[in-house]
């Protein structure tokens, strides 16, 4: 039928296709939203090559929300204590030049920052990056991705010389052993999970081994679940790897041809025996021989991981410990084998390879690099010099910034980082310190909005044209077909006229979506992320394709490395020789438990779209809390009695469910609440800032904390309150 359009997802970073069709066309009855308004109705795209036609509930309901609640026009005040009123976009947008014009003389560029997000498109990414760094003179740029996939990006780039997952989602479709760490695969990357379980049911030879310490919905349908103690995930992969040395299930022939760096792998991974590993991470010493024996015995092995890797203070080393077990064993570059990172937004891939990290540029470079500048600099027809040296402000840095104030602006896009930052309490007083925010996204209210000096209408998902990439590096275009509301503009639109504004007309004479995306290809030319072949035409004509796919490729690159050399100096990659150091606050006498957090199946971050549709709030009406029924005991708790979470830093509300599935000492929360879905139920407002020293990566995933029920707070207020009374009558 020639009106539907083919799409992608804007939610996880699986990249799903999606087919959209009109709310009204012949013969088909009108589908309408809950509020009575005709919706598009969408299904998944059968030819879409990652997911085949799937489509989780969230894709499904995503047109529900497109009308509702939305930004309609620019709005100002002079402070937060003052109301919004509403202003024209020539307005708002001098005002902005205005302020950065003023910062960049009297503080310099350093006191101007942005903060985007993994939802923007390549598109919004790629012009962001050429105003800040290349036009103003500052690496502030940062994105929520920082929180998402950094310690990915850096693992991949130590280990094999360059960012880039190297696997395909076909290899789901053929290994023999998927190894799950650190992902609940099947709630938060959902259609991939179902993907590789098609495979795993035809025959029991095909292993599944995820390591949670809760007994989530992925690890239900495991061979194997490794429970592990929080933060021993290295100990662990090192345990595997005793076992597999003591065995001879290594490749000695890859490993000296390929490699580098083995030895002193080799000498740190003699320190974890089974009898430590299963002491530190809570395990049997047959559970941890078996996931040693099916990754040793597996012609092929698939490791897979997200946010309860990438979220840690030693992040980095994780990763890296992971791609270790595949560099000893040669599983990489072939079919069902690799180290296979899931991003958890629908372009942090997009983002990476524009530069959307404060220490990166376009085309996979670092800003560390001199040669890198200099060739972006010359791109961009900007002076020499003009990217600055060293890498700017982190997503957390800028929280640091406006605490001391040396941050004078910051301007925050598609992202909700007063819910989702750690340390919320910190982050919110450190927004309120802000002399100027500027605040660009598609909804009103979020939480971020009452923190903003100037608010901005974004267009998004079905109102702007533009480029996605998802976790197997498969570029999408995604056309626009509805009209946004009232005044609402794409990303790069507004960050290209604040550029003219700026008197940068020529880096910014775009007129539309494709022609940014066709300079941004040329910039990837020769780089590991070669996009210079692809332009939105192409990619409508021909439909999505992986990268590297330069000029004059004629089929996508499934697998990167399958010649086995790497983009590091001599061509090998590199082993990790690293200890594990544990969580960076464990817990202690005062707080003994263990607080993990993560999304839901119906949910997606901060709610800002999944709040507003009434399916996916009856799937979750309200926050939780897991214990495990040893924990629920000893404080004292039943079933759906509510406790007081504190950290050292806040504390937060929520009724507890018992549960077998979750490790005793652990506790777990959903992410997704924010202030104005429920009442003191953030998940941020116990979580610490300690970050992996090589990503920046907060460990979001698990700080130290005491559980109070509610109950006996309130009889202990009762007593106060008495003791008060007596006291007062008697004076």
């Amino acid at each position: 039928m020639s009106d539907i359009i083919k799409t992608l997802c804007p939610y996880c970073g699986v990249g799903c296709g999606l087919e959209v069709l009109p709310p009204a066309q012949a013969g088909r009855p009108t589908t309408r939203a809950s509020d009575g308004v005709p919706i598009w109705q969408v299904r998944g795209d059968r030819d879409h090559p990652s997911s085949q036609g799937m489509v989780c509930v969230k894709g499904a309901t995503i047109a529900e929300s497109l009308h509702k609640d939305r930004l309609r026009y620019p709005m100002m005040r002079r402070s937060l204590d003052e109301p919004f009123e509403r202003a024209s976009w020539d307005e708002a947008l001098d005002r902005i030049a205005s302020e950065i014009q003023k910062i960049s003389v009297t503080d310099g560029p350093d006191g101007v920052c942005m903060y985007g997000s993994g939802q923007f498109q390549t598109e919004d990414y790629y012009v962001a990056q050429k105003l800040l760094k290349g036009c103003l003179g500052t690496n502030n740029f940062d994105a929520n991705s920082r929180l998402c996939m950094s310690s990915a990006v850096a693992g991949y780039i130590q280990s094999f010389g360059a960012d880039g997952p190297p696997c395909s989602y076909d290899d789901l479709d053929v290994t023999d052993c998927a190894f799950l760490i650190g992902t609940n695969t099947a709630e938060c990357h959902p259609i991939l999970f179902n993907r590789f379980r098609k495979h795993h049911k035809k025959s029991r030879a095909i292993k599944l081994i995820v390591v949670d310490p809760r007994r989530t919905q992925t690890a239900e349908a495991a061979d194997l679940h490794l429970a592990i103690n929080p933060g021993t995930d290295i100990d662990l992969l090192h345990g595997i790897a005793y076992f597999l040395m003591q065995r001879g299930k290594i490749d000695p022939e890859f490993i000296e041809e390929c490699t580098s760096g083995f030895s002193a792998y080799a000498e740190v991974v003699q320190h974890y025996t089974p009898e430590v590993v299963s002491r530190r991470c809570g395990i049997s010493i047959s559970d941890l021989k078996k996931a040693a024996v099916w990754w040793g015995e597996s012609d092929s092995v698939l490791s897979l991981w997200s946010m309860g890797i990438n979220q840690s203070a030693e992040g980095t080393a994780k990763v890296r410990s992971i791609i270790n077990l595949h560099l000893m064993t040669n599983q990489i570059g072939r079919p069902g084998a690799g180290p296979f990172s899931l991003t958890g937004q629908p372009n942090a891939m997009g983002g990476r390879e524009a530069g959307g990290l404060s220490h990166l540029l376009p085309g996979y470079r670092l800003v560390g690099n001199a040669q890198h500048r200099a060739e972006v600099e010359a791109f961009w027809g900007v002076p020499a010099g003009r990217i600055a040296a060293k890498p700017g402000r982190t997503a957390w840095d800028m929280i640091t910034g406006l605490e001391s104030g040396d941050v004078k602006l910051i301007w925050v896009a598609a992202t909700n980082p007063v819910v989702s930052m750690p340390d919320i309490d910190r982050t919110k007083a450190a927004f309120r310190k802000s002399p100027f925010t500027v605040y660009q996204d598609a909804y009103f209210p979020t939480e971020m909005s009452a923190y903003a000096h100037v608010l901005l209408p974004a267009s998004q998902f079905s109102e702007k044209t533009g480029v996605m990439v998802n976790s197997e590096r498969r570029v999408t275009v995604c056309p626009a077909f509805r009209t946004p509301p009232g005044e609402a503009r794409p990303d790069w639109e507004i960050f290209a006229e604040v550029g003219r504004r700026l008197g940068f007309a020529k880096q910014f004479s775009f007129n539309n979506a494709a022609e940014v995306y066709a300079e941004f290809a040329q910039i990837t030319r020769g780089r590991p992320c070669d996009q210079s072949g692809l332009s939105h035409g192409f990619l409508r004509s021909d439909g999505p394709k992986q990268w590297p796919y330069p000029k004059g490729k004629t089929v996508s690159s499934e697998r990167l490395y399958t010649d086995l050399r790497f983009h590091t100096a001599d061509g090998r990659a590199k082993f990790a020789a690293l200890h594990s150091r544990g969580l960076a606050e464990p817990p202690d006498d005062r707080y003994p438990l263990v607080l993990t957090n993560g999304r839901l199946y119906g949910h997606w971050h901060t709610q800002s779209r999944t709040g507003r549709i009434p399916k996916l709030v009856k799937m979750h009406p309200e926050p939780f809390l897991e214990i495990h029924p040893k924990d629920a005991a000893r404080i004292g708790v039943q079933d759906r009695e509510w406790v007081e979470v504190r950290s050292r830093r806040g504390t937060a509300r929520f009724p507890v469910t018992i549960t077998q599935g979750i490790a005793p000492g652990t506790v777990f929360v959903p992410m997704h609440w924010g202030e104005l879905w429920a009442e003191q139920a953030e998940a941020n407002a116990m979580t610490h800032s300690a970050a992996c020293p090589d990503s920046k990566q907060p460990e979001l995933k698990a700080c130290a904390v005491q559980l109070v029920p509610v109950a006996a707070i309130k009889v202990q207020a009762d007593a106060e309150h008495h003791k008060y009374s007596l006291q007062s009558a008697r004076g």
